[in-house]
């Protein structure tokens, strides 16, 4: 028999409507109360089982503070037989086709197809399920060709980021920065494969830093971009390096400082960097500036990105992983930007023009998306219209295993909740469980 956790919640419960909108606004504390008042299970036994503390199982209950690391939902979902798709994440190892819950599930959409995907996946991750992971034999000595063909693999498992969130991706691209670095260690090379393949281990770092960053994974993110900048230093990539500064920007806490380091990351473009490497760093920097609340310099960044992807070359390559850098993507960067520094009327027409190139499969980044033209509406006075962009949003969100829309999304659906007697606003705060 397979085991079954005391925790585990009864079939019937997993059905109630109240507990189903607990789990989809990742309300725990409401799902703590209704496991112990209807289910009988009591917070000791919760805490144990999820391995948090009891007075922070009593405190969540108690509505002081709220559980968002995705290790914990992770945690949570398993010890109370939660399926996957009701907290957002990918069908847990136990799961199978008589699971409780499921019958619940979307029967079609970008959820089933990111299922579909993962339902063999083992408590080894995602890496287990998909045989094309397995990686290429190891060879005693690393030639350039052998290289690039991992450099291909490389561009190959980003693909993935399209349409999973970094809680299903983190472990593969963490496995294959760990392989390079095994790698790295037991392998003989030239100095040029050597540095060719350092180069490699900095981009894959970047990869599996932005996977952690989307999952939630803040420290670990940190951590490989720090890896991933004196890797690239190493191997003399200075693009790789201005790109590991950019990241490690995004996510400073001190708005000056993100600034400051995104402006070095420009600073280390080279008169060789391709257009599309330019044209990502500096619309970083705008980012950086506009969260620092510097109109000006945004502005100047984002024409130094646009103006960048007006002189690229034809047939100019990119590196794959700067290739995705266009037009829309710098429309997106910049509603973004305007819809931080409170610019409505400048944010909503591009973003507008730039979401109606992205097809809902891409879940995780339209929905991201959307939150700002959401937020936007709402700084002009558009509420009803906010309240649509935000149900949409929301239904993209659902079983993406990415925090960011919801966080992205909690702010604009506590704006909303002003508005609440307003028809359409009252629709997707149900919807929301706010």
């Amino acid at each position: 028999m397979p085991y079954q956790p005391p925790t585990a919640l009864p079939a019937n419960l997993l059905n109630d409507v109240e507990l189903q909108r607990a789990l989809r606004r990742h309300d725990f504390g409401a799902v703590f109360r209704i496991a112990r008042s209807r289910a009988g299970i009591p917070y000791a036994r919760i805490a144990d089982e999820c391995d948090i503390k009891p007075i922070r199982v009593g405190e969540v209950a108690r509505g002081k503070g709220r559980i968002t690391s995705f290790a914990k939902v992770v945690a949570i979902s398993d010890a109370l037989r939660v399926p996957g798709h009701m907290v957002g994440l990918s069908p847990r190892p136990w799961e199978d086709s008589g699971t409780p819950g499921n019958e619940n599930a979307p029967e079609n959409g970008p959820t089933v197809r990111r299922r579909t995907v993962l339902q063999a996946a083992s408590t080894a991750g995602l890496a287990a399920a998909l045989p094309a992971l397995h990686g290429p034999t190891t060879p005693l000595h690393v030639t350039n060709s052998y290289v690039d063909g991992l450099r291909r693999r490389t561009a190959r498992l980003r693909r993935l980021d399209e349409i999973l969130g970094g809680g299903d991706t983190y472990r593969v691209y963490l496995g294959e920065y760990q392989a390079t670095k095994s790698l790295l260690r037991d392998a003989t090379f030239t100095p040029s494969s050597r540095r060719k393949l350092v180069a490699l281990l900095a981009e894959q770092a970047q990869q599996a830093g932005w996977a952690a960053f989307d999952g939630g994974r803040q420290a670990d993110a940190e951590s490989l971009y720090d890896e991933s900048k004196t890797a690239a230093l190493e191997a003399e990539d200075s693009d790789l390096h201005g790109n590991a500064l950019a990241f490690l920007a995004y996510q400073t806490p001190d708005p000056q400082i993100a600034v400051e380091i995104a402006a070095s990351g420009c600073e280390a473009l080279s008169a060789g960097s391709p257009s599309g490497v330019r044209a990502l760093l500096h619309e970083r920097l705008a980012w950086a500036c506009a969260v620092a609340g510097q109109a000006s310099r945004t502005e100047r960044a984002l024409n130094a990105a646009q103006a960048a992807l007006e002189e690229r070359p034809a047939g100019e390559p990119q590196p794959d992983w700067a290739a995705w850098v266009d037009e829309t993507e710098l429309n997106i960067m910049t509603g973004r930007c305007w819809t931080e520094l409170r610019r409505p009327l400048r944010a909503v027409p591009v973003l507008i023009r730039a979401l109606d190139q992205y097809e809902d499969h891409h879940a995780r980044d339209k929905a991201l998306y959307l939150s700002w033209l959401a937020d936007s509406y709402l700084a002009a006075g558009e509420v009803e219209e906010a309240a649509a962009v935000t149900g949409r949003a929301l239904n993209l969100a659902s079983g993406v295993a990415s925090v960011r829309p919801r966080q992205r999304l909690a702010p604009v659906l506590r704006e909303l909740h002003q508005y609440r007697n307003v028809g359409a606003v009252q629709n997707v705060l149900q919807a929301a469980g706010a």
